[in-house]
């Protein structure tokens, strides 16, 4: 990893990029006047999805949620760059990557130091196609061999020992080609494999499943399903 020191702050690149990020990169704003936003995708905040260099990356900046997020939106304690939840977020992404596992390609992130708050912003290659696994489940029955991707996916990032700090169903993607991903690593980290934080991430997954079913009118899970994807992750976690 790069890390360039900028004035009240750091941007951050893998090892092998080619492109130079300036801090107006990491503004909406600024690829708005350029033209060059390609969608948007909702959620805690926005993701701002633009073209740049024949490439379609995806820009998020930092909230905090709960009670906390209410009084501090997105401020942190600065306590030093590698304690900063951005270059963990980086780090780790560029880790994964390296090890082959499905996961979007990090691109660039930037740390705004104000005294002793900071504020951070990451950018992403966007996943051609995507659709999260919560999407896929409004419109219509998961398939048996998707269910099986999801969990033999999951399976994968575990034996690697990655945690994933939220695990649900919005941060499982399927891209156009039926490949599952995971996004949104903040919190994530990298642990010596353990049945015990194991089944903590999928009990997580379990509860998202049960919370989305909640919000929307149609919404294609039954137990049976679940029952299909938790006997599949535990098949693939025991041979992989």
């Amino acid at each position: 990893m790069l890390i360039n020191n900028i004035e009240q702050g750091y941007i951050l690149t893998p090892d092998h990029t080619k492109i130079p990020f300036l801090p107006e990169h990491f503004d909406p704003h600024y690829w708005q006047q350029k033209n060059a936003i390609v969608g948007t995708k909702e959620g805690r905040a926005t993701a701002w999805f633009f073209r740049h260099d024949n490439q379609v990356s995806v820009l998020k900046h930092y909230w905090r949620g709960g009670m906390v997020g209410k009084l501090l939106s997105d401020q942190y304690l600065f306590q030093g760059l590698k304690n900063t939840r951005v270059y963990k977020e980086f780090l780790l992404l560029c880790e994964l990557e390296q090890q082959g596992l499905p996961v979007p390609s990090p691109v660039a992130a930037k740390i705004s130091r104000s005294y002793c708050i900071y504020r951070g912003d990451l950018i992403t290659a966007a996943i051609t196609g995507a659709t999260s696994l919560c999407e896929v489940l409004q419109t219509r029955e998961i398939s048996l061999s998707q269910l099986n991707k999801v969990a033999q996916t999951i399976a994968q990032f575990h034996r690697a020992g990655v945690y994933h700090a939220d695990l649900n169903i919005n941060n499982i993607l399927f891209n156009e080609a039926g490949e599952v991903y995971l996004i949104d690593f903040d919190r994530g980290e990298l642990r010596t494999p353990s049945l015990s934080w194991q089944k903590h991430n999928m009990d997580r997954l379990r509860r998202s499943f049960y919370k989305e079913a909640g919000k929307w009118p149609t919404f294609y899970f039954t137990d049976n399903n679940w029952e299909q994807l938790h006997l599949a992750y535990k098949q693939a976690l025991a041979c992989l």
